[in-house]
């Protein structure tokens, strides 16, 4: 398998060439486009439980669409819902936690789960519920805004407020908090942020969804009463 991405940052486009009856599990809603012969399944992965798991802690779907390849090879187009960044990422026997919504594809050597790594507080709206992806294989994930990489060497710490983690290797040192103190939570715009302790690369994303929404569900609640006049 094979994947280039196109248009990158703002409206990234993931391009898959796969090989004769090469499959490839995708998020669903993320298929643009195909070529002939290539064919569908839909499946709960991992059985009954995983899939509930993955769906109500992970955020992510409760299918999982796999798409083949036919004997000729073909070609599928993947985007996220968000316009951002898409970053391909090979591993080697590894296992990168992964913020919830930013899993677009995988290739069949990774084994998606879902991993508790955070909870809502009453102060903050963003909890950390992160994907375990692991094994290996291509891995393909998706950012609000431009993916930025941060190396941490060992030992090194650094602070990511929840809403621009992307991912991060497991095993690497995280802890949630709350950021400052009571007031600062309350007043400072800020949530929930992780605390991580290297060595490790860590991938963010420029925007947060969450900064976005809480910008633009005023704006629309100002204009309603104007509506229904």
């Amino acid at each position: 398998m094979d994947v280039v991405i196109d248009y990158r940052p703002a409206y990234s486009l993931a391009i898959a060439t796969l090989g004769p009856g090469e499959e490839i599990n995708v998020e669903a809603g993320s298929m643009v486009a195909m070529s002939a012969g290539v064919s569908l399944e839909t499946k709960a992965a991992g059985g009954l439980l995983a899939s509930l798991k993955r769906s109500i802690l992970g955020g992510e779907s409760f299918f999982v669409n796999t798409y083949r390849a036919p004997r000729s090879g073909g070609e599928i187009m993947l985007a996220p819902p968000l316009p951002g960044d898409v970053a391909v990422l090979e591993l080697e026997e590894q296992s990168l936690l992964v913020q919830s919504g930013a899993y677009v594809a995988s290739s069949q050597g990774i084994e998606v789960d879902t991993k508790f790594g955070g909870a809502k507080t009453f102060f903050a709206s963003e909890g950390l519920f992160l994907l375990r992806c692991r094994g290996t294989g291509i891995l393909v994930l998706s950012s609000y805004g431009a993916i930025h990489e941060r190396h941490l060497a060992s030992g090194e710490k650094y602070t990511v407020d929840t809403g621009h983690l992307v991912a991060f290797p497991d095993g690497i040192g995280f802890d949630v908090r709350a950021v400052g103190g009571l007031k600062s939570t309350l007043f400072s715009g800020e949530g929930l942020v992780v605390d991580l302790s290297g060595p490790g690369k860590i991938l963010m994303q420029t925007r947060s969804s969450d900064a976005f929404l809480t910008w633009l569900l005023p704006q629309v609640e100002r204009r309603l009463p104007n509506q229904r006049r």
